[in-house]
């Protein structure tokens, strides 16, 4: 029962965020990070669901919607893998392993919802020749909403509910190598997400200290403030260096 409750959840918070409705808050209903603050206060792990959900937000963090057309959907890879996560106790870089696929075939469902309302512009251009404004409200409103409510919340629902089950007999037949690879490539990926968004801003030449700083973190057990206080001292020796050069030239 507990399961089902939580697949209609799933369901519903998945069509919230990708829904469209209240269009400038579908950035935070639909990120990872918030699916995993849901999540986690539903099964009692608020800071396990954070981290994966954060962890998950990470390698999406740089993407850009050209043209309006996604890339990946961070809203299906966090809504599948977080609540499975937490119910079988996966590692964090399995789960973001894991949520990967899903954010792919996001894609689909976005292109199924895309068709959809390409249908609904079609009537809306006939009921406007006869300025039935009714008709065009639902054209434009009520009916996209009602077809990408079936188109979300029904996959969401039947992954989640069989989910955990399927993914626990996959994980346990799986050598341990594979399973491995999942949380090795798990790690590496919010790595990459940062660098895309360095490759955006233009500062390819500072991409060589994120990753020394990640990998100083991840590899050598250095906490937060460690990785901060390092990363403060890097950039006060790159400043005074180009100061020093500026003097000279």
């Amino acid at each position: 029962m507990e399961t089902f409750l939580v697949a209609i959840l799933c369901g519903f918070l998945y069509f919230i965020g990708t829904s469209r409705l209240g269009y400038g808050l579908t950035q935070a209903t639909g990120s990872p990070i918030f699916y995993g603050f849901i999540l986690g206060l539903v099964y009692g792990e608020l800071e396990k669901g954070l981290i994966i959900g954060a962890t998950i937000q990470l390698i999406y963090i740089g993407i850009i919607f050209t043209g309006g057309n996604m890339p990946s959907d961070q809203s299906l890879a966090g809504i599948i893998a977080i609540p499975i996560a937490l119910q079988t106790g996966m590692d964090t870089e399995v789960a973001v392993g894991l949520a990967v696929p899903f954010g792919i075939l996001g894609i689909l469902l976005d292109q199924l919802r895309r068709i959809s309302n390409s249908y609904w512009i079609s009537k809306a251009e006939k009921y406007a020749e006869v300025m039935n404004a009714r008709k065009i409200f639902h054209c434009a409103i009520t009916y996209p909403t009602i077809t990408i409510f079936f188109i979300t919340f029904i996959p969401v629902f039947l992954i989640t509910l069989t989910g955990a089950s399927a993914v626990t007999f996959v994980i346990d037949a799986l050598p341990q190598g594979i399973i491995d690879g999942f949380s090795v490539a798990g790690g590496v990926l919010p790595a990459l997400g940062f660098a895309i968004i360095l490759l955006i801003i233009g500062k390819r030449d500072i991409i060589p200290y994120f990753f020394i700083g990640f990998f100083a973190v991840a590899y050598l057990g250095i906490d937060i403030m460690g990785a901060a206080a390092f990363g403060f001292a890097i950039a006060a020796i790159i400043l005074f260096n180009s100061m020093n050069k500026k003097e000279v030239a």
